[in-house]
């Protein structure tokens, strides 16, 4: 059986954290850009798909670079989850957003997010991550078929490779999600946890994880295998919200692909993206393979 956070909770959005990122007292109605902000301000929502500790001051980077570019203020809201993004952008909470690319696919018909830059290589070419499934070295797991019956440690319901891409292995190697025991753990640091102090049989690890906790010295793959590796995922998109008006949004994205690799670093280095490149621009066809991983998996919003 598959043991999940209640959804009800998702009908109200919950309190956002917010970090203002330089501005000072004064906001400004408009910048270099020509074009006028909304409130003075353009806030830039992010799904805690880390530590928010961690994740706070890389964003914080990015956020100040992109209100120099700018000249107007960028406030950073880290939200509690994909549902919440989502929800933030629909009610007009959010100008912009990074979503994961599952997300995306439910924010582009809820909220009208529209992607418009992603993370590139130091060569210029958008950069991809892969899910995974990992059991410890001695399990006698071997396949993912072989998972009936154990546990299963995931992300959170709606992340594209601590989620659906699992469940969507489970499905094309015939193994029915009610006979394996799925226990979303809260996000990827705590699926990976899971797995090492012993509590599920297997876990996803993706391979963004897999760098940062490597890096961190807090995951030895010498002491587990990987049992099951998706196809490529096109990066997470940065996105704006459709009901701008049409010269902020082309200005957003200007100002983000004009941003230099040490602006966006930081960031990078949660996504796997080392030594990074500049942004690069992105649109809806990017990131077709997951409106057909939606398709296949009969996904709706409630999913996410």
């Amino acid at each position: 059986m598959r043991t999940r956070p209640a959804l009800a909770a998702l009908a109200v959005l919950p309190a956002l954290l917010l970090t203002g990122c330089g501005g000072g007292e004064t906001e400004t109605a408009a910048g270099k850009t020509g074009v006028t902000c909304p409130d003075g301000r353009i806030r830039f929502g992010i799904e805690p798909y880390e530590d928010p500790a961690k994740l706070k001051p890389a964003y914080e980077t990015l956020a100040a670079a992109l209100q120099r570019t700018l000249d107007c203020k960028v406030e950073l809201k880290i939200v509690e989850d994909y549902s919440a993004e989502v929800l933030a952008m629909r009610n007009g909470q959010l100008e912009m957003a990074q979503f994961g690319p599952l997300g995306y696919v439910f924010a582009s018909t809820m909220a009208d997010a529209q992607p418009v830059a992603s993370f590139a290589d130091a060569k210029g070419a958008l950069t991809t991550y892969t899910a995974g499934i990992w059991v410890p070295k001695d399990s006698p797991i071997t396949s993912v078929k072989d998972l009936a019956g154990k546990s299963l440690a995931l992300s959170s319901p709606g992340s594209t490779s601590g989620d659906a891409l699992p469940r969507y292995a489970l499905k094309t190697q015939g193994v029915a999600e009610t006979s394996v025991k799925i226990d979303y753990a809260g996000g990827h640091p705590e699926a990976l946890l899971a797995l090492t102090n012993g509590k599920v049989d297997a876990a996803e690890i993706n391979s963004q994880q897999l760098a940062t906790a490597q890096a961190e010295g807090s995951f030895d793959p010498a002491g587990y295998r990987q049992i099951w590796t998706s196809d490529p995922i096109p990066n997470d998109p940065i996105t704006v919200s459709g009901k701008l008006d049409p010269a902020l949004r082309e200005a957003i994205a200007s100002a983000l692909l004009k941003l230099g690799p040490s602006d966006v670093a930081k960031v990078g280095a949660f996504l796997d993206v080392n030594p990074p490149g500049p942004l690069v621009a992105v649109g809806k066809e990017t990131y077709k393979p997951l409106f057909d991983l939606a398709t296949a998996l009969n996904l709706t919003e409630k999913d996410v």
